[in-house]
């Protein structure tokens, strides 16, 4: 599970984020990836150089690290979704011209190697993915992932039966299964939802008078499924007001994401164990600092790519999300 946003505000600032619902044990950290590093092809195949420095939160495995979301100097974000059912990898390596990248270093490949959407696209173009189990799941974990820049440009890059597709996001909204075009399509279930409503009705000579407000939301869809995340988040997103700056684009960002996050216990997988929302990260593409809260601190912390940027060619951990509760007293 999982849902991801775009959100521009009136000074024209992008923001991405995104909720992290898993039901694996992960204890996701901050890292600081500095530019040209070097980091191993999971592959053994070559080793990579990053060309941009980037913030990322990520958890290191079995000697494996990988990433969920981050964003580089450039602005550019992106962050990996689970794509259950319709995700199509292929499975060993082919010799062709275009370079083999794992599903598991995909998104540190592309954040280490786009400044924009635009160079994202060209470099879609000279590799393919491949899955490889991961070391939390023990599985080839089904993936898409989201991507946008300072712009506001926003796309999704699915792999499926069809192959490698990079897809216009006008809407800037990401969730599960099905795909991307589905979930658009889908929407249109939903053209009637609208923040006024009916003031009266009359069904024969009896008259009816809504309870209170928002009549006009009664349609939306209420459950965890991918499809009423995406359209609940959808619908929030083009009904409220821009936000005027970058602390009210923060503030709103985790508003909407508040309606989509899921607490322990009402989503049990087969496996008898919780999905939950581990924690919600906002990203300023703009400015490059992450925003985030985990589920046992709903206080919003920060830190900023540039307060740690240094010339040094080693990977730079910056510590655990999760941290204590604590109580500010009046």
């Amino acid at each position: 599970m999982c849902t991801a946003i775009t959100l521009q505000s009136k000074q024209m600032e992008n923001f991405f984020g995104r909720t992290m619902d898993f039901s694996y044990d992960i204890e996701p950290q901050l890292y600081v990836v500095p530019k040209y590093y070097v980091w191993n092809n999971i592959f053994n195949m070559h080793n990579f150089s990053n060309c941009y420095s980037f913030i990322g939160i990520g958890q290191k495995s079995n000697g494996i690290l990988g990433f969920f979301d981050g964003v580089n100097e450039r602005g550019f974000a992106a962050a990996a979704l689970y794509f259950a059912g319709y995700a199509k990898y292929e499975m060993q390596i082919r010799y062709t011209d275009k370079e083999p990248v794992s599903s598991l270093d995909f998104l540190h490949y592309i954040l280490g190697t786009c400044g924009s959407v635009e160079e994202l696209k060209r470099i879609l173009q000279d590799i393919y993915i491949i899955g490889l189990p991961d070391p939390v799941t023990q599985t080839v974990a089904p993936l898409h992932w989201i991507a946008t820049d300072k712009s506001g440009e926003c796309v999704v890059i699915e792999q499926t039966e069809n192959g490698l597709e990079i897809l216009q996001n006008p809407i800037g909204i990401m969730t599960n299964s099905p795909d991307f075009h589905w979930h658009m399509t889908n929407l249109r279930n939903y053209m009637n939802v609208s923040p006024t409503q009916t003031s009266e009705a009359c069904w024969g000579e009896i008259q009816l008078k809504p309870f209170g407000q928002a009549g006009g939301t009664i349609q939306l869809p209420g459950g965890y499924t991918s499809p009423e995340r995406f359209v609940r988040t959808a619908y929030q997103k083009t009904h409220i007001q821009t936000p005027k700056d970058s602390t009210d684009a923060i503030i709103t960002c985790f508003h909407i994401m508040e309606s989509v996050s899921i607490s322990k216990g009402v989503v049990t997988t087969n496996r008898d164990t919780y999905d939950y929302t581990k924690y919600i990260a906002f990203i300023n593409t703009n400015t490059c600092e992450y925003f985030f809260k985990t589920y046992d601190n709903s206080q919003i912390t920060s830190v900023s790519l540039w307060d740690n940027y240094n010339n040094s060619s080693r990977l730079l951990l910056l510590g655990k999300l999760m941290h204590p509760v604590t109580f500010e007293k009046m």
